[in-house]
């Protein structure tokens, strides 16, 4: 018997160690496209900044596979998967067999496709060997564009205007990072760019780009030409589930999987940013591709792997980050914005320096936005993994002085004490 896990970033990582922790025996193969130990990805952009050196990205020491017994197949790419016959195959021909499988092969940057999009100096900010990239054209660089204003088109925005170079970030939709954050939250978050020097534009996209081996301008949908000697595209990602057959393993955006981590196909469990689980707040499959919640999987379907049942209850989209001085943080459905059935209640602003904003479903909180004071952000995020009506009035919730006692003492808690 043989576990193969395709991918070994957290998820791949969490899952052989969970297999292990039950059974030191049967062979784990672990296959990954890139020839290095796991490592950080949330952390390229500090490398990219210059806060961390290459050094600091591995999350498990070089001797990882040797101490979990592990066979490492580096610097290869499943080109397939054949459920019916428990095997997989690359583009060499090579094939190797499992009894069970876990495709934890994460997700790849979406492609910027328009012309001149080949050019060198465009890079996507992926893997350690994009930024190693994009650090030795820094050097030689004078002007730099970002596309979109997502978490990874900020990140590379950052660290660019860290290494000293002069930032546009070009965003399509009419706010920075409006997949996490409301409008309101967004206008702080791009006043406070503008503040610290970065030259923001909504609503624009680029259609093509100019230059003969290397990128030296980029056309903007509204007929503008701007000139640019490198490029971030920072486009999102989407599940990297092209080598896989959907006529045997069922895809959306991701590999759908039950409440196992179990796919359609018998055998075969899928963890991290390629798998579409159960959403704590949506109740439908959904990707949420975030560090903890590829962790968790990983653990969880490694142990039903190895034979011990165990539940995944289901994920809850968060991200928190320091965009300058703030402090943001976006919980589930933190931005309602073209949602129907939901109430969003606000408190703060820029005038005010914190801002909160609390969305709800039938008396239950579902999201949250949080800009600076958020220490009880931990609250609200329990709040909304409860699925349940708050046990007080919403809007004691918006000051960030909420005193929690209240939550203990509510009159629902109270009746059902007694």
């Amino acid at each position: 018997m043989t576990h193969l896990i395709i991918g070994n970033g957290i998820a791949g990582v969490c899952a052989a160690e969970a297999i292990r922790e039950m059974d030191a025996d049967t062979p784990i193969v672990m296959v990954s496209d890139e020839n290095l130990p796991p490592y950080s990805r949330p952390m390229l952009s500090q490398i990219l900044e210059g806060a961390q050196p290459f050094e600091k990205l591995p999350v498990r020491s070089p001797a990882f596979y040797d101490q979990l017994h592990i066979t490492p197949v580096l610097g290869a790419r499943v080109s397939a998967v054949h459920p019916t016959d428990k095997r997989v195959s690359f583009a060499d021909g090579r094939q190797l067999p499992y009894q069970r499988l876990l495709i934890a092969s994460g997700a790849d940057a979406r492609r910027l496709t328009v012309p001149g999009g080949d050019l060198a100096n465009i890079f996507y900010l992926r893997t350690a060997a994009d930024v190693r990239l994009q650090l030795a054209a820094i050097g030689d660089a004078r002007r730099a564009l970002v596309l979109g204003g997502g978490l990874v088109g900020f990140k590379a925005a950052y660290g660019l205007m860290k290494q000293g170079l002069p930032v546009t970030m070009l965003i399509t939709s009419a706010h920075p990072l409006s997949m996490q954050v409301d409008p309101v939250a967004g206008a702080m978050i791009r006043d406070t760019l503008v503040t610290h020097g970065l030259n923001v534009e909504v609503g624009i996209s680029v259609t093509a780009f100019d230059g003969e081996r290397q990128v030296s301008a980029a056309h903007t949908d509204d007929g503008r030409v701007l000139p640019c000697d490198l490029v971030i595209v920072g486009k999102g990602v989407r599940p990297a589930v092209t080598y896989l057959p959907a006529d045997e393993i069922q895809i959306d955006l991701g590999v759908l999987v039950d409440g196992h981590l179990q796919t359609s196909a018998a055998d075969v469990y899928a963890a991290g940013d390629v798998a579409e689980a159960r959403d704590l707040v949506r109740h439908v499959p959904w990707v949420n591709a975030i560090w903890p919640e590829a962790a968790l999987q990983g653990r969880i379907a490694g142990q039903n792997m190895a034979g011990r049942p165990v539940r995944y209850a289901g994920s809850l989209g968060r991200n928190v980050m320091r965009v300058f001085d703030l402090d943001v943080m976006a919980l589930g459905l933190a931005n309602a914005e073209g949602l129907e059935g939901l109430q969003v209640i606000r408190s703060g602003g820029a005038a005010a320096g914190w801002f909160r904003s609390l969305v709800l479903r039938d008396g239950v909180l579902v999201g949250a936005t949080v800009i600076n004071r958020f220490e009880q952000g931990g609250l609200l995020r329990a709040l909304i993994e409860q699925g349940r009506p708050l046990p007080v009035p919403p809007e004691s919730l918006l000051s960030p002085n909420f005193n929690i006692a209240r939550l203990l003492w509510a009159p629902e808690r109270a009746c059902a004490a007694m």
